[in-house]
């Protein structure tokens, strides 16, 4: 599959490269995918979430009323769940949402995403690029001249360039990574996937 490779003005440069077929034609395997992308989401919780419980909660510990004789159930603390202030029952505790993925899977997880975005011809191979200091206004033209300001974009780098990545920083719709960070929620929260001549050799020297 060839692709026509553009300049930061939305260009063509004449020049044109092949995807292979072993990283861009692979047939998208979906449960590799959802358990990538559940493993990232896992990740990102912090899982500090904790009520307290009734053995928790300062209060008095003092018998709220005599044991018989009422007519009402028994109550011996105001501690109790279910007294307002009381103690949760089975309340949430800290807890850590991270599992373990084999590489292989995370491997053909990625494979897959960017299998997906090829067959939507939803990937742009773009001439390395930088910026002499960081501007978000540059970075919003590079997305106009690119035709792709109204979508969800990923940008791929071979290498970081803080130039690049402080300039789409303020974009809520852009988003900026090196080709060591890239993970398969992000391919396919995007809707078109920006990448840089470098990224697609080194995708294909791997």
């Amino acid at each position: 599959m060839e692709v026509a490779v553009y300049n930061k003005e939305g260009k063509e440069t004449g020049r044109k490269v092949t995807l292979d077929e072993t990283i861009f034609g692979v047939e998208p395997n979906n449960h590799a995918i959802y358990l990538d992308v559940k493993q990232y989401l896992a990740n990102q919780r912090q899982g500090t979430h904790k009520s307290k419980e009734r053995s928790e909660i300062m209060a008095s510990t003092k018998k709220l009323k005599r044991q018989k004789g009422t007519g009402g159930a028994r109550a011996g603390s105001i501690n109790s769940p279910l007294f307002v202030g009381g103690g949760r029952v089975f309340g949430p505790r800290p807890h850590d949402y991270s599992f373990k993925l084999n590489k292989k899977v995370k491997q053909l997880a990625r494979l897959s995403a960017l299998s997906f975005k090829a067959k939507e011809n939803s990937i742009v191979v773009l001439e390395d690029f930088s910026f002499e200091a960081p501007k978000t206004k540059q970075f919003v033209q590079l997305n106009k001249n690119l035709q792709i300001l109204d979508k969800k974009s990923l940008y791929i780098l071979n290498e970081p360039n803080k130039n690049i990545y402080l300039s789409s920083r303020n974009l809520k719709g852009s988003k900026v990574v090196n080709i060591s960070s890239l993970n398969t929620y992000d391919i396919m929260n995007a809707s078109v996937v920006v990448l840089s001549e470098s990224t697609i050799n080194a995708l294909q020297s791997n």
